[in-house]
């Protein structure tokens, strides 16, 4: 089978299409064929390791030293089961299915296996595969810390980074909790951040949401790049102030503002289920929520792909069609 294969970190150039073995389903687990992934600035992060010291010495542990030890890449996937393993009860061949590969990657080729009690759903009917693909990674960040904001109808939310595949859904989750919500991005991202549903826009190169005055009950900062002392002033007194890709510092600062005051700061890791997953693709068959795509690529331009995300100017999400 064709595979982008990645043997050392670097530039997008490090990514090579080759010829692989096709993968065979253990007994507990699905062959998928793979119609669609996706590039996430997480996978160019992972290839390039270009992060914070101490974080890239803890992805070379984890990920490999010279290179990924899974040396197929992509977190997400959509695609059809070709063939089941013997234990496997949930699904069967010629199911349409999305899913999020996780730490076993994977999905940069034309076939993955994953367990069938991975993160694995069926797929909503009335999507294409390149839609499903670019949901799990993004909705399901986002599911993570609004839920643990518990936002109720009516309050007033802020999304620092509203326009990437993360914001994008957030700003809609948000919205189908009934709250009214602001977006900050870059100039270009903000139209598409108003079409799905985002009450006002701030371009933050122009303007500092902080020096409005206007206090949130939750701000969730998608990129980690705001100051923290600017959200916690603008945040209620009882507010939420949701780290999504804290700074080296952030979470310190995190632990002291929470246990000194009535405003709660919550970070860390992101940790999915299967629920979760249910739950969005509830709302999307609802059509309460939907994916935003920007590009799309075939496979063979994959390095174009990483190139364009590591660029920091998609809206939403670069979907590659396998």
């Amino acid at each position: 089978m064709k595979a982008v294969v990645c043997t050392r970190y670097g530039p997008p150039d490090v990514l090579k299409l080759e010829e692989v073995e096709k993968p065979s389903p253990k007994d507990n687990e699905v062959l998928i064929r793979v119609y669609a992934t996706t590039v996430a600035r997480g996978d160019c992060e992972l290839r390039s390791l270009k992060v914070p010291p101490f974080l890239k010495l803890l992805m070379r542990i984890g990920f490999g030293f010279r290179g990924p030890r899974r040396r197929i890449l992509g977190q997400e996937l959509a695609g059809e089961i070709e063939s089941v393993g013997k234990d496997v009860g949930l699904f069967k061949k010629g199911d349409q299915v999305f899913a999020i590969t996780g730490l076993r990657l994977g999905a940069y080729a034309e076939y993955d296996c994953l367990p069938e009690r991975g993160l694995l759903a069926t797929k909503p009917a009335d999507m294409t595969y390149e839609e499903a693909a670019a949901v799990p990674v993004g909705g399901l960040h986002a599911v993570h810390f609004l839920r643990r904001a518990n936002i109720q109808s009516g309050q007033k939310v802020l999304i620092i980074g509203a326009g990437g595949s993360i914001g994008t859904f957030a700003v809609q989750l948000s919205k189908s909790f009934g709250a009214d919500v602001t977006g900050v991005d870059s100039a270009k991202k903000l139209p598409a951040v108003r079409a799905i549903g985002a009450d006002h826009v701030i371009d933050y190169t122009k303007v500092d949401f902080a020096e409005s005055g206007e206090t949130y009950d939750v701000i969730f900062d998608v990129v980690g790049k705001s100051s923290f002392s600017s959200c916690m002033k603008s945040l209620k007194e009882d507010g939420f102030y949701l780290l999504g890709n804290p700074g080296l510092s952030q979470p310190v600062r995190a632990m002291w503002a929470s246990r000194n005051g009535g405003k709660k700061v919550i970070g860390g890791m992101a940790s999915y289920d299967d629920e979760d997953l249910a739950f969005l693709k509830g709302l999307l068959e609802a059509g309460k929520i939907r994916p935003v795509i920007d590009r799309r690529y075939p496979l063979e331009q994959i390095v174009e792909a990483h190139r364009y995300v590591e660029g920091g100017q998609k809206v939403g999400n670069v979907v590659i069609t396998v």
